[in-house]
Protein backbone atom coordinates (compact mmCIF):
# COMPACT_ATOMS: atom_id res chain seq x y z
CA UNK A 1 0.00 0.00 0.00
CA UNK A 2 1.57 3.41 -0.75
CA UNK A 3 1.97 5.99 1.45
CA UNK A 4 0.35 10.04 1.34
CA UNK A 5 1.60 12.22 4.03
CA UNK A 6 -0.59 15.87 3.20
CA UNK A 7 -0.93 18.75 4.47
CA UNK A 8 3.09 19.34 5.76
CA UNK A 9 5.08 22.06 5.59
CA UNK A 10 8.80 20.78 3.77
CA UNK A 11 11.66 20.80 2.88
CA UNK A 12 11.82 19.81 -1.33
CA UNK A 13 14.89 19.23 -4.00
CA UNK A 14 18.14 19.16 -3.89
CA UNK A 15 17.84 22.80 -3.21
CA UNK A 16 16.01 21.96 0.27
CA UNK A 17 13.43 25.18 -0.83
CA UNK A 18 11.06 25.46 1.93
CA UNK A 19 7.39 25.15 1.07
CA UNK A 20 4.46 25.93 3.96
CA UNK A 21 2.09 23.41 2.66
CA UNK A 22 2.82 20.10 0.22
CA UNK A 23 2.12 16.63 0.02
CA UNK A 24 4.81 13.46 -0.20
CA UNK A 25 3.56 10.19 -1.75
CA UNK A 26 5.86 7.16 -0.98
CA UNK A 27 5.01 3.90 -2.86
CA UNK A 28 5.47 0.20 -1.20
CA UNK A 29 9.06 -0.07 -1.75
CA UNK A 30 9.92 3.05 0.29
CA UNK A 31 10.69 5.08 -2.89
CA UNK A 32 9.11 8.57 -3.32
CA UNK A 33 6.71 9.08 -5.69
CA UNK A 34 5.46 12.59 -5.55
CA UNK A 35 6.63 15.74 -3.73
CA UNK A 36 4.55 18.73 -4.57
CA UNK A 37 4.49 22.10 -3.07
CA UNK A 38 0.45 21.57 -3.72
CA UNK A 39 -2.36 20.55 -1.28
CA UNK A 40 -3.25 16.54 -1.44
CA UNK A 41 -6.29 15.79 -3.89
CA UNK A 42 -7.89 12.66 -2.34
CA UNK A 43 -8.35 10.12 -5.68
CA UNK A 44 -10.44 7.46 -6.75
CA UNK A 45 -8.07 4.40 -5.44
CA UNK A 46 -8.71 6.05 -1.92
CA UNK A 47 -8.66 2.66 -0.39
CA UNK A 48 -5.33 1.76 -2.02
CA UNK A 49 -3.51 4.95 0.44
CA UNK A 50 -2.47 5.25 3.56
CA UNK A 51 -2.94 8.63 4.21
CA UNK A 52 -1.34 10.87 7.15
CA UNK A 53 -2.05 14.05 7.67
CA UNK A 54 1.05 16.21 9.22
CA UNK A 55 -0.60 19.53 9.14
CA UNK A 56 1.47 21.08 11.87
CA UNK A 57 5.48 19.29 11.44
CA UNK A 58 8.32 20.31 8.72
CA UNK A 59 9.45 17.46 6.75
CA UNK A 60 13.09 17.09 6.77
CA UNK A 61 15.63 14.96 4.60
CA UNK A 62 17.04 12.94 7.07
CA UNK A 63 20.24 12.97 8.29
CA UNK A 64 23.68 11.55 6.97
CA UNK A 65 26.25 11.00 9.45
CA UNK A 66 29.16 10.74 6.64
CA UNK A 67 32.16 10.12 9.15
CA UNK A 68 32.03 8.16 12.42
CA UNK A 69 34.25 5.32 14.53
CA UNK A 70 30.96 3.98 16.31
CA UNK A 71 33.53 0.83 17.91
CA UNK A 72 34.91 3.43 20.12
CA UNK A 73 31.50 3.41 21.86
CA UNK A 74 33.20 1.35 24.37
CA UNK A 75 35.82 4.08 25.81
CA UNK A 76 33.60 7.39 26.21
CA UNK A 77 35.74 10.59 27.83
CA UNK A 78 38.78 7.66 28.13
CA UNK A 79 40.94 10.12 25.96
CA UNK A 80 39.34 13.47 25.86
CA UNK A 81 41.90 15.00 27.43
CA UNK A 82 44.83 13.56 25.36
CA UNK A 83 45.12 14.94 22.22
CA UNK A 84 44.81 13.35 18.54
CA UNK A 85 47.95 11.13 19.18
CA UNK A 86 45.76 8.99 21.99
CA UNK A 87 43.73 7.77 18.74
CA UNK A 88 46.54 7.20 17.06
CA UNK A 89 46.33 4.09 14.89
CA UNK A 90 49.97 2.69 15.33
CA UNK A 91 50.44 3.79 19.19
CA UNK A 92 47.32 5.25 20.43
CA UNK A 93 45.50 3.98 23.74
CA UNK A 94 42.42 3.84 21.53
CA UNK A 95 43.71 0.73 19.70
CA UNK A 96 44.85 -1.11 22.59
CA UNK A 97 41.65 -0.69 24.12
CA UNK A 98 39.85 -1.78 21.42
CA UNK A 99 42.12 -5.01 21.17
CA UNK A 100 40.85 -5.82 24.73
CA UNK A 101 37.48 -5.00 24.44
CA UNK A 102 34.87 -7.72 25.09
CA UNK A 103 33.07 -8.55 21.51
CA UNK A 104 29.51 -8.76 23.09
CA UNK A 105 29.96 -5.68 25.07
CA UNK A 106 31.41 -4.16 22.12
CA UNK A 107 28.63 -5.13 20.01
CA UNK A 108 25.86 -3.86 22.63
CA UNK A 109 27.49 -0.58 23.09
CA UNK A 110 27.86 -0.04 19.00
CA UNK A 111 23.99 -0.54 18.98
CA UNK A 112 23.13 1.88 21.85
CA UNK A 113 25.25 4.40 20.02
CA UNK A 114 22.97 3.91 16.91
CA UNK A 115 20.13 3.64 18.41
CA UNK A 116 20.91 7.29 19.42
CA UNK A 117 21.48 8.23 16.11
CA UNK A 118 18.53 7.00 14.85
CA UNK A 119 16.18 9.36 17.74
CA UNK A 120 18.48 12.25 16.71
CA UNK A 121 17.18 11.98 12.79
CA UNK A 122 20.05 10.59 11.38
CA UNK A 123 18.64 8.17 9.09
CA UNK A 124 22.17 6.74 7.48
CA UNK A 125 25.81 6.74 8.62
CA UNK A 126 29.24 5.94 7.60
CA UNK A 127 31.56 4.12 9.70
CA UNK A 128 35.19 3.79 9.38
CA UNK A 129 35.93 0.06 11.04
CA UNK A 130 38.43 -1.28 11.94
CA UNK A 131 39.50 -5.11 13.34
CA UNK A 132 39.40 -6.16 9.49
CA UNK A 133 36.55 -8.93 8.88
CA UNK A 134 35.78 -9.85 12.22
CA UNK A 135 35.53 -5.92 12.64
CA UNK A 136 32.84 -5.74 10.29
CA UNK A 137 31.02 -8.59 11.57
CA UNK A 138 31.13 -6.94 15.07
CA UNK A 139 29.24 -3.99 13.56
CA UNK A 140 26.56 -6.12 11.22
CA UNK A 141 25.84 -7.91 14.31
CA UNK A 142 25.33 -4.74 16.81
CA UNK A 143 22.90 -3.22 13.90
CA UNK A 144 21.23 -6.33 12.69
CA UNK A 145 17.55 -5.73 12.95
CA UNK A 146 17.99 -1.94 13.04
CA UNK A 147 16.32 0.01 10.07
CA UNK A 148 19.13 2.44 9.90
CA UNK A 149 21.22 2.50 7.05
CA UNK A 150 24.74 1.56 7.42
CA UNK A 151 28.05 2.27 4.82
CA UNK A 152 30.74 -0.02 6.80
CA UNK A 153 34.26 0.95 5.33
CA UNK A 154 36.57 -1.34 6.56
CA UNK A 155 40.58 -1.21 7.56
CA UNK A 156 43.38 -3.95 7.28
CA UNK A 157 45.43 -2.65 10.71
CA UNK A 158 48.08 -3.02 8.34
CA UNK A 159 50.52 0.13 9.28
CA UNK A 160 53.49 1.66 7.77
CA UNK A 161 55.37 3.03 11.09
CA UNK A 162 57.63 5.95 8.70
CA UNK A 163 58.45 7.92 12.07
CA UNK A 164 61.24 5.30 12.43
CA UNK A 165 62.72 6.93 8.87
CA UNK A 166 65.60 9.69 9.48
CA UNK A 167 64.19 12.52 7.92
CA UNK A 168 66.13 14.19 5.00
CA UNK A 169 67.68 10.77 4.06
CA UNK A 170 67.41 10.18 -0.08
CA UNK A 171 67.57 6.11 0.43
CA UNK A 172 64.95 6.56 3.17
CA UNK A 173 62.32 8.88 1.10
CA UNK A 174 62.75 6.19 -1.37
CA UNK A 175 61.61 3.22 1.09
CA UNK A 176 58.71 5.68 1.69
CA UNK A 177 57.65 5.75 -2.09
CA UNK A 178 58.79 2.23 -2.76
CA UNK A 179 57.24 -0.74 0.29
CA UNK A 180 54.62 -2.28 -0.40
CA UNK A 181 51.71 -4.14 0.83
CA UNK A 182 52.42 -7.93 1.10
CA UNK A 183 50.40 -10.01 -0.50
CA UNK A 184 48.56 -11.72 2.42
CA UNK A 185 47.34 -8.41 3.13
CA UNK A 186 45.78 -7.48 -0.10
CA UNK A 187 44.46 -11.15 0.12
CA UNK A 188 42.71 -9.90 3.37
CA UNK A 189 41.93 -6.23 2.01
CA UNK A 190 40.43 -8.32 -1.18
CA UNK A 191 38.35 -10.12 1.52
CA UNK A 192 36.99 -7.54 3.61
CA UNK A 193 35.80 -5.82 0.17
CA UNK A 194 33.28 -8.73 0.29
CA UNK A 195 31.68 -7.84 3.36
CA UNK A 196 31.85 -3.75 3.74
CA UNK A 197 31.06 -1.25 1.28
CA UNK A 198 35.13 -0.21 0.76
CA UNK A 199 38.05 1.09 2.93
CA UNK A 200 38.11 3.82 5.41
CA UNK A 201 42.10 3.92 5.66
CA UNK A 202 43.66 6.02 8.47
CA UNK A 203 46.05 8.22 6.70
CA UNK A 204 49.00 8.57 4.57
CA UNK A 205 51.45 9.03 6.96
CA UNK A 206 50.51 5.88 7.90
CA UNK A 207 51.18 4.21 4.37
CA UNK A 208 53.97 4.51 1.56
CA UNK A 209 53.06 5.93 -1.95
CA UNK A 210 52.86 2.50 -3.64
CA UNK A 211 50.14 0.92 -0.93
CA UNK A 212 47.97 4.01 -1.23
CA UNK A 213 48.30 2.97 -4.98
CA UNK A 214 47.76 -0.85 -4.40
CA UNK A 215 44.51 0.58 -2.58
CA UNK A 216 43.51 2.00 -5.54
CA UNK A 217 44.21 -0.39 -8.08
CA UNK A 218 42.42 -3.09 -6.12
CA UNK A 219 39.25 -1.07 -5.82
CA UNK A 220 39.67 -0.81 -9.58
CA UNK A 221 39.98 -3.79 -10.37
CA UNK A 222 37.45 -5.31 -8.11
CA UNK A 223 35.02 -2.90 -9.32
CA UNK A 224 35.48 -4.04 -13.19
CA UNK A 225 35.32 -7.50 -11.87
CA UNK A 226 32.97 -9.99 -13.37
CA UNK A 227 33.04 -11.64 -9.98
CA UNK A 228 29.59 -11.84 -8.45
CA UNK A 229 30.25 -10.22 -5.27
CA UNK A 230 32.43 -7.45 -6.45
CA UNK A 231 30.35 -6.69 -10.09
CA UNK A 232 27.83 -4.12 -8.93
CA UNK A 233 29.48 -2.98 -6.27
CA UNK A 234 29.89 1.02 -5.68
CA UNK A 235 33.11 0.66 -3.62
CA UNK A 236 33.88 3.62 -1.71
CA UNK A 237 36.90 4.75 -0.54
CA UNK A 238 37.91 6.89 2.47
CA UNK A 239 40.44 8.65 4.32
CA UNK A 240 41.20 11.04 7.16
CA UNK A 241 43.34 13.92 5.66
CA UNK A 242 45.30 17.05 7.36
CA UNK A 243 43.58 16.83 10.67
CA UNK A 244 46.33 18.64 11.99
CA UNK A 245 49.41 20.55 12.59
CA UNK A 246 51.66 17.92 13.66
CA UNK A 247 50.41 15.25 10.85
CA UNK A 248 50.75 17.91 8.19
CA UNK A 249 54.24 18.78 9.27
CA UNK A 250 55.24 15.33 9.84
CA UNK A 251 54.22 14.17 6.02
CA UNK A 252 56.02 17.51 5.28
CA UNK A 253 59.12 16.41 6.89
CA UNK A 254 59.26 12.83 6.20
CA UNK A 255 58.13 13.00 2.46
CA UNK A 256 58.25 16.69 1.12
CA UNK A 257 54.46 16.14 -0.29
CA UNK A 258 51.33 17.25 2.01
CA UNK A 259 49.51 14.52 3.02
CA UNK A 260 46.34 15.86 0.74
CA UNK A 261 48.99 16.04 -2.04
CA UNK A 262 50.22 12.30 -1.67
CA UNK A 263 46.53 11.15 -1.46
CA UNK A 264 44.98 12.53 -4.45
CA UNK A 265 48.48 11.49 -6.52
CA UNK A 266 48.59 8.12 -5.34
CA UNK A 267 45.13 7.12 -3.96
CA UNK A 268 42.24 8.85 -5.75
CA UNK A 269 39.66 8.65 -2.87
CA UNK A 270 35.69 9.47 -3.18
CA UNK A 271 36.02 11.89 0.05
CA UNK A 272 39.08 12.71 2.44
CA UNK A 273 37.67 13.54 6.44
CA UNK A 274 38.68 16.59 8.44
CA UNK A 275 41.12 18.87 6.20
CA UNK A 276 41.49 21.35 9.21
CA UNK A 277 44.69 22.27 8.55
CA UNK A 278 44.25 22.11 4.83
CA UNK A 279 46.47 24.52 2.62
CA UNK A 280 44.92 26.27 -0.21
CA UNK A 281 46.42 24.15 -2.46
CA UNK A 282 45.38 21.37 -1.08
CA UNK A 283 41.75 22.76 -1.55
CA UNK A 284 42.14 23.33 -4.83
CA UNK A 285 43.65 19.96 -5.34
CA UNK A 286 40.74 18.56 -3.98
CA UNK A 287 38.63 20.39 -6.03
CA UNK A 288 40.38 19.45 -8.98
CA UNK A 289 40.02 15.88 -8.52
CA UNK A 290 36.55 15.81 -7.28
CA UNK A 291 36.81 14.44 -4.35
CA UNK A 292 34.51 15.26 -0.96
CA UNK A 293 35.49 16.58 2.03
CA UNK A 294 33.88 15.73 5.49
CA UNK A 295 34.66 17.59 7.97
CA UNK A 296 34.34 17.07 12.12
CA UNK A 297 34.37 20.11 13.80
CA UNK A 298 33.48 19.33 17.41
CA UNK A 299 35.92 16.27 17.22
CA UNK A 300 38.49 18.64 15.92
CA UNK A 301 37.50 21.02 18.50
CA UNK A 302 38.27 18.56 21.72
CA UNK A 303 41.12 17.31 20.27
CA UNK A 304 42.74 20.89 20.02
CA UNK A 305 43.16 20.00 15.87
CA UNK A 306 41.35 23.99 15.08
CA UNK A 307 38.52 24.87 13.44
CA UNK A 308 38.15 23.88 9.31
CA UNK A 309 37.08 26.23 6.78
CA UNK A 310 34.15 25.13 6.08
CA UNK A 311 33.55 28.53 3.95
CA UNK A 312 36.31 28.35 2.32
CA UNK A 313 35.86 24.87 1.00
CA UNK A 314 32.30 25.42 -0.57
CA UNK A 315 33.65 29.12 -2.35
CA UNK A 316 36.36 27.09 -3.67
CA UNK A 317 33.86 24.33 -5.27
CA UNK A 318 34.41 21.73 -2.86
CA UNK A 319 30.93 19.69 -1.77
CA UNK A 320 31.13 19.45 1.38
CA UNK A 321 29.63 17.06 3.88
CA UNK A 322 29.19 16.24 8.10
CA UNK A 323 30.48 13.54 10.25
CA UNK A 324 30.52 13.65 13.75
CA UNK A 325 33.53 10.96 14.23
CA UNK A 326 34.86 9.14 17.04
CA UNK A 327 32.23 8.22 20.03
CA UNK A 328 35.35 8.27 22.34
CA UNK A 329 35.65 11.90 22.17
CA UNK A 330 32.12 13.08 20.47
CA UNK A 331 28.40 11.86 20.54
CA UNK A 332 27.00 11.36 17.52
CA UNK A 333 24.43 14.13 17.13
CA UNK A 334 23.83 16.33 13.67
CA UNK A 335 21.67 18.96 15.37
CA UNK A 336 24.78 19.50 17.91
CA UNK A 337 27.32 19.48 15.13
CA UNK A 338 25.61 21.84 12.77
CA UNK A 339 24.76 24.34 15.48
CA UNK A 340 28.86 24.41 15.92
CA UNK A 341 29.55 25.01 12.77
CA UNK A 342 27.18 27.74 11.98
CA UNK A 343 28.22 29.32 15.52
CA UNK A 344 32.05 28.96 15.17
CA UNK A 345 31.82 30.50 11.56
CA UNK A 346 29.83 33.30 12.14
CA UNK A 347 31.92 34.42 15.36
CA UNK A 348 35.08 33.81 13.16
CA UNK A 349 33.18 37.08 10.79
CA UNK A 350 32.55 34.43 8.19
CA UNK A 351 29.11 34.44 7.00
CA UNK A 352 27.96 30.74 6.17
CA UNK A 353 24.35 30.34 5.60
CA UNK A 354 21.94 28.11 7.53
CA UNK A 355 20.59 26.54 4.46
CA UNK A 356 24.41 25.28 3.70
CA UNK A 357 25.10 24.00 6.72
CA UNK A 358 21.33 21.33 6.46
CA UNK A 359 22.96 21.08 3.00
CA UNK A 360 26.52 19.32 4.28
CA UNK A 361 24.12 16.89 6.56
CA UNK A 362 22.02 16.29 3.65
CA UNK A 363 22.20 16.08 -0.07
CA UNK A 364 26.03 16.85 0.01
CA UNK A 365 26.68 13.73 1.90
CA UNK A 366 23.97 11.96 -0.22
CA UNK A 367 26.01 13.10 -3.76
CA UNK A 368 29.70 12.37 -1.90
CA UNK A 369 28.50 8.95 -1.06
CA UNK A 370 26.21 8.55 -4.13
CA UNK A 371 23.56 7.92 -1.66
CA UNK A 372 19.46 7.61 -3.06
CA UNK A 373 18.59 9.69 -0.43
CA UNK A 374 19.14 12.92 1.10
CA UNK A 375 16.74 15.17 -0.61
CA UNK A 376 12.74 14.72 -0.68
CA UNK A 377 12.02 14.56 -4.54
CA UNK A 378 10.56 11.41 -6.68
CA UNK A 379 12.92 8.67 -6.70
CA UNK A 380 14.82 9.00 -3.74
CA UNK A 381 14.38 6.98 -0.59
CA UNK A 382 11.36 8.13 1.92
CA UNK A 383 14.48 8.85 4.71
CA UNK A 384 12.22 11.49 6.86
CA UNK A 385 12.68 13.62 9.98
CA UNK A 386 9.50 14.89 11.34
CA UNK A 387 9.83 18.18 13.50
CA UNK A 388 7.08 19.55 15.71
CA UNK A 389 6.31 23.09 14.26
CA UNK A 390 5.27 24.34 17.82
CA UNK A 391 7.93 22.42 20.13
CA UNK A 392 9.13 24.70 22.83
CA UNK A 393 12.70 25.29 21.24
CA UNK A 394 11.82 25.83 18.07
CA UNK A 395 7.98 27.74 18.16
CA UNK A 396 7.48 30.38 16.58
CA UNK A 397 9.91 29.34 13.24
CA UNK A 398 10.43 32.62 11.43
CA UNK A 399 13.75 31.24 9.67
CA UNK A 400 13.05 27.45 8.84
CA UNK A 401 16.73 27.02 8.40
CA UNK A 402 18.61 28.68 11.13
CA UNK A 403 15.76 27.41 13.54
CA UNK A 404 16.57 23.29 11.92
CA UNK A 405 20.64 24.42 12.74
CA UNK A 406 20.39 25.87 15.94
CA UNK A 407 17.67 25.63 17.50
CA UNK A 408 16.15 21.59 16.93
CA UNK A 409 17.03 18.65 18.96
CA UNK A 410 15.82 15.07 19.42
CA UNK A 411 13.27 16.84 21.63
CA UNK A 412 11.76 18.67 18.20
CA UNK A 413 11.60 15.64 16.48
CA UNK A 414 7.85 13.88 16.49
CA UNK A 415 8.96 10.77 14.09
CA UNK A 416 11.72 9.23 12.05
CA UNK A 417 10.77 7.30 8.48
CA UNK A 418 13.52 5.06 7.06
CA UNK A 419 12.93 3.71 3.50
CA UNK A 420 8.60 4.80 3.79
CA UNK A 421 8.93 2.87 7.75
CA UNK A 422 8.23 5.00 10.86
CA UNK A 423 10.96 3.70 13.16
CA UNK A 424 11.27 2.69 17.16
CA UNK A 425 7.63 3.11 17.02
CA UNK A 426 7.08 6.79 16.31
CA UNK A 427 4.30 8.17 14.59
CA UNK A 428 2.34 10.74 13.87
Amino acid sequence: MSLVIKNASMLLGKNLDYIDTGFVEVNKDGIIKKAHAARYESKDNHDLLNIIDAEGYLIVPGFINAHTHIGDSIGKDMVADRGLDAVHPIRGIKRKILEKSNSQHLSALMRASTISMMKNGITTFVDFREGGVEGVAILRNAIVDLPIKCLILGRVEYYFDIEQIEEHEDKNVQRIKKNKLPVEVLEMATNLLDVSQGFGISGANENTDSSLRQYNELINRLSKSNDSKNRTKNILLGIHAAESKSTVEFSLLRTGKTEVYRIVKHLKPNFVVHMTQATDEDISLVVKNEIGIVVCPRANGVLGCGIPRITHMIKSGCKVAIGTDNIMINSPDIFREMDYIWKTSRSSGINLDAKNVLKMATINASEILHLNSGCIEAGRSADFIFLDKTSLDMYPIHDPYASIVHRANQNSIEGVMISGRFVDGSDL
